[in-house]
């Protein structure tokens, strides 16, 4: 007999999982609170909102795992490449444009839209035949016991409910987000250890539209950031050359700026060619006050599952501020690396997701406290002269001595599949290595540079430094290798 997966919630991760769910011939129907999103009458509701998204190697990988050999592809095809970070800074009163590359092997980053990869996602589930696609519906009962659950059918607006009525199940999945109700029942059944952080961080979203001439007003293959401590601004390219652009600032200081009314004024001082060069300033004022300004917020729990009747997953699981980009392509993965458990146990669910929760927990926690270190990368680091130089040696001991086995933890992060958790082991290694072995050597490292800058320029000062870097790759090594 074909059993039903129920998966409550219809965004991207809750929409992968049903993929999944129905590729491998399960009975599948997926509730979702919200209206379709594909319906343009559809008014997103407040927590609907999301910061555009960075897909990554972890997200794309997990697409292209789900069994349907075109869903990657069409997702990729509203991708907009990112090849690396725009510092946007005032060095002595002048304003200034800095690229950094994310990669030295010269990989990116995918910027693209929430809504276009959810719409893509659930086209196809509603061209599966074993999938119904049920909205305007709230979960409000389960019993993981029994594995009966209980809906409400929204029938005007969010605050209007309508009759209740019960579905039985034999394994749901929630995918409903930081504030799930998923998660909010299964503790009934399980003793969850739960942490939930509101960071001292709000953001405020804001539209750049394209230039006069149709074309992108800034450079449109970067991340742009203006880096200012406790504020920052980004910018992430759209496909129909327009920026998805976010403030994040601090709850007092959005406090200070709807007092003070001087929106244009604090641009100005901290975010150099934005005011009137990407967004006018009446245009400035009306996104200010007409977007609102969103908390941000960290979650961490365990275990994820009951039984072998229900697990949560994504934000559900292990919502995380957005600071490292991988919250939507850690949901996404959560997807994948489920069903190779369930793939690996298929008559034994409870071993299956027994072994899921115990080797997701370590990871998610670690991507999420990544994510909240990520801020002062983003905000502060970026602009200093130690994490460039830093940044420089590990690329060159990753490009030229791969036998070493040197990454950045970015790009172990962004453009592998390694647990996050052993990228973070991994990380702590090499830092100890660098910090004792470079610090030993660095005066001779200069020396090196200085000699070579008297007699051949800035260029042969950088290869200097690298040869002096090079004379202790082998010592590295080994202790990578002990």
């Amino acid at each position: 007999m074909t059993q039903k997966v129920i998966v409550v919630g219809a965004g991207p991760v809750g929409s992968l999982a049903a993929l999944y769910a129905a590729v491998r011939g399960f009975e599948v129907e997926v509730y979702e609170l919200r209206a379709d999103l594909r319906d343009p009458s559809t008014k997103p509701l407040n927590f609907s909102n999301s910061i555009n998204l960075a897909l990554s190697e972890r997200g794309i990988h997990s697409l292209r795992q789900s069994g349907l050999p075109d869903l990657a592809d069409a997702v990729l095809a509203e991708t907009f490449p990112m090849h690396g970070r725009m510092i946007h800074v005032r060095k002595n009163g002048e304003y200034v444009r800095q690229p950094q590359k994310y990669d030295a092997r010269g990989r990116s980053l995918l910027a693209m839209d929430r809504t276009g990869l959810n719409s893509t996602l659930l086209d196809y589930l509603e061209a599966m035949p074993n999938v119904k696609l049920v909205f305007n519906h709230k979960l409000v009962g389960v019993d993981f016991q029994k594995k009966v659950s209980w809906f409400e059918h929204r029938t005007k607006s969010i605050e209007e409910q309508g009759d209740e009525f019960e579905i039985s199940f034999d394994f749901m999945i929630g995918a409903d987000g930081a504030h799930s109700a998923v998660r909010y029942h299964l503790m009934k059944f399980v003793p969850m250890s739960f942490q939930q952080e509101y960071i001292d961080k709000l953001w405020c979203q804001f539209h750049v539209p394209p230039a006069p001439n149709g074309d992108f007003r800034i450079p449109p293959n970067y991340l742009h950031i203006w880096p200012q401590d406790e504020s920052m601004f980004i910018a992430l390219p759209n496909i129909d050359k327009t920026f998805t652009s976010t403030l994040f600032l601090t709850r007092s200081g959005f406090e200070q700026l709807d007092a003070s009314g001087k929106v244009v004024e604090y641009f100005d001082q901290r975010f150099p060619g934005v005011v009137p060069d990407l967004i006018t300033e009446d245009d400035l004022r009306k996104q200010y006050t007409a977007n609102q300004h969103l908390p941000l917020i960290s979650i961490k729990c365990t275990p994820y599952h009951y039984g072998d009747s229900g697990v949560i997953l994504g934000d559900a699981a292990h919502a995380m501020v957005p600071f490292y980009g991988q919250g939507m392509n850690a949901g996404l993965e959560d997807v994948r690396v489920l069903f190779e458990f369930l793939d690996k146990y298929p008559t034994d669910r409870s071993k299956a997701l027994d072994e899921y929760t115990m080797e997701r927990t370590p990871d998610a926690q670690t991507i999420n406290d990544l994510a909240l270190g990520n801020y002062r990368e983003m905000a502060s680091d970026v602009k200093k002269p130690l994490y460039l130089l830093r940044k420089w040696i590990e690329e060159q001991l990753y490009l030229y001595i791969p036998s070493a086995g040197w990454a950045t933890q970015y790009s172990r992060v962004t453009f592998s599949n390694m647990r996050y958790s052993e990228v973070q082991q991994a990380a702590h290694k090499q830092a100890k290595i660098l910090n004792g072995v470079v610090g030993i050597t660095l005066a001779s490292a200069i020396g090196t540079a200085f000699w070579f800058a008297r007699s051949g320029g800035v260029q042969q000062a950088k290869m200097g430094i690298f040869r002096s870097i090079c004379v202790i790759a082998q010592k590295m090594q080994r202790l990578l290798e002990s």
